[in-house]
């Protein structure tokens, strides 16, 4: 009897740990766009938000995902679709602050309730010096394919010289 509440207990735990991820920075809304009117109930949207890249001084991304509404989305409790577009720049000079792994997350965001969520992450193209980013939803059961990406080449910017070059911050 100790033993199952225990699994049970490790279980709850676990969907927990995975619904409610930590991230470094909220994404800012930039604005939202109505795709489908319904009359009592709050419209499906495409929304468009802008968020830095915390490891990556000098680039940000910009990403829209659709919000279902309806009776579910309005609660909160409707999945999200997987479609997700993708588009980061190099705003400034770069400036890395610290090392990073090949796949680093930059942002994880819930897209359901409990199971699915969507994740940027990032890697470096070492042969071109370019920050790729990648954007992709994934549940607990079953992942989905789609996905988006976006490429930063890292260029001098304004009168600082020569661009850092990423594979000098990759980790292994």
């Amino acid at each position: 009897m100790a033993g199952s509440r225990r699994a049970a207990a490790f279980a709850v735990l676990f969907l927990l740990a995975g619904a409610v991820p930590a991230r470094a920075q909220e994404p800012d809304l930039i604005f939202r766009k109505s795709t489908v009117w319904r009359p009592l109930t709050p419209n499906d949207k495409l929304a468009v938000y802008g968020i830095d890249d915390p490891l990556v001084e000098g680039v940000a991304c910009h990403y829209t995902v659709p919000e279902r509404g309806g009776l579910k989305g309005g609660l909160g409790l409707a999945e999200e679709l997987s479609d997700i577009s993708l588009a980061c720049r190099q705003i400034g000079p770069i400036r890395f602050k610290g090392a990073f792994e090949q796949g680093d997350v930059v942002i994880r965001e819930r897209r359901s309730l409990v199971f699915k969520t969507m994740q940027i992450v990032r890697g470096c193209d070492t042969k071109r010096n370019v920050l790729v980013y990648l954007v992709y939803s994934d549940r607990v059961v079953e992942g989905s394919p789609k996905n988006s990406t976006s490429s930063v080449p890292i260029m001098p910017w304004g009168a600082a010289g020569e661009a850092p070059r990423c594979a000098e911050w990759v980790k292994g």
